[in-house]
């Protein structure tokens, strides 16, 4: 765990001194005053969330993500991952950008390439994992050092069982947090830390017998509620998996070529969803809905270039040319999609060639 001079160093000898209630008000104050729309407190408990996580990963549900498996029991228990633990101070970002396309009109519009909203601009790991040192270092001018690790979905951290013990929302049907004010249209981060702070109450489940995130996803990855199996989910196929996408699932992903948000699209709480302030979360590149043979056209470079700082970089240019060539297989048949597809026949990849072959094979149905 790391204090405010990155290394650890166990909280002063006089922290008992301190007003935690009111150093908790504070931090809430001062997260907002950095950007965040929420924040909360927790402990370190989480033990349905660990026999929740056992089951997924024994019925094989994480793919290839085997990093999900890694660690041991460390992801469930923060004090094992950061000894001397003793509270979770989970923050909440809202990324949707005013102004950004309709989702809903880009996925009608079979010639154009969907990318889940999150990741329109800016990654935002560095940018939120920032924000949360500068919430340290203000933290720091009132107790003095004190240790602490701020994570940002970059370690084994069960981040939305922590927000919702926080109070920061409720893990839905589609296993995405849920907050009554805002959706679920944002990012979360975390700051363990070694602070006795009083913590804050769970929130409550609000999903009732509504199952629309489950009817409405294209793959049925959903099984069930709080069930979901990610080598069926879209944003597994396009961003996780490396090779190649099951041929019975290609279909189903229509003009999705980064993520897929219809478990959120149509969620009735997104009605509250509020826009970010924050503008590296704008579209970048007119990604919000830009064609899909403009984006087939553009050479490993270019790809490299457009999309430096933005979590499309994680799906690698093999991946992105894999996924648009699936798009294009399920694109209304034209000349300009067949064009562009045969223009890649001879691809030096193996696993674009075989989605190419695929995709012309559905244009010239």
């Amino acid at each position: 765990m790391h204090n405010i001079y990155n290394e650890w160093m166990p909280a002063v000898d006089d922290q008992h001194t301190h007003d935690y209630a009111a150093l908790a008000r504070d931090i809430k104050r001062w997260a907002a005053e950095l950007g965040f729309a929420d924040t909360g407190i927790s402990g370190t408990d989480l033990g349905g969330d660990e026999r929740h996580l056992e089951h997924w990963l024994e019925s094989g549900h994480h793919g290839e993500m085997e990093y999900m498996a890694r660690h041991g029991a460390k992801r469930s228990r923060p004090a094992e991952l950061e000894p001397g633990t003793q509270r979770v101070i989970s923050v909440r970002m809202d990324y949707i950008p005013p102004g950004t396309s309709n989702a809903w009109d880009v996925l009608a519009d079979g010639e154009t390439g969907y990318v889940a909203r999150y990741a329109l601009g800016r990654d935002y790991h560095k940018l939120m994992r920032n924000r949360l040192q500068q919430l340290a270092g203000r933290i720091h001018d009132v107790v003095g050092d004190f240790g602490y690790r701020a994570y940002v979905d970059s370690a084994p951290v069960l981040e939305k069982a922590l927000a919702r013990n926080a109070g920061l929302g409720w893990i839905g049907k589609h296993t995405v947090l849920i907050n009554r004010r805002a959706g679920s249209y944002f990012f979360l981060g975390e700051l363990y830390t070694d602070l006795p702070l009083p913590v804050d109450e769970p929130a409550s489940a609000h999903c009732g017998s509504c199952n629309r995130c489950i009817e409405i996803c294209p793959t049925q990855a959903i099984l069930g509620p709080y069930r979901l199996d990610a080598r069926r989910c879209i944003s597994y196929l396009t961003i996780e998996l490396k090779g190649s996408i099951p041929e019975e699932l290609r279909a189903p992903m229509g003009n999705r070529i980064f993520g897929c948000d219809d478990c959120q699209l149509i969620c009735p709480w997104n009605k509250f969803a509020q826009a970010t302030a924050e503008p590296d979360f704008a579209p970048r590149h007119r990604l919000d809905g830009a064609k899909l043979v403009e984006l087939f056209g553009w050479g490993e470079q270019e790809f490299l270039k457009r999309t430096e700082g933005m979590a499309i970089r994680r799906t690698g240019y093999e991946g992105w040319l894999r996924n648009i060539a699936v798009a294009l297989g399920n694109a209304p048949p034209s000349a300009v999609a067949r064009d562009a597809l045969n223009a890649r026949a001879n691809d030096a990849s193996s696993i674009v060639r075989e989605h190419v072959t695929w995709a012309l094979s559905r244009q010239h149905r």
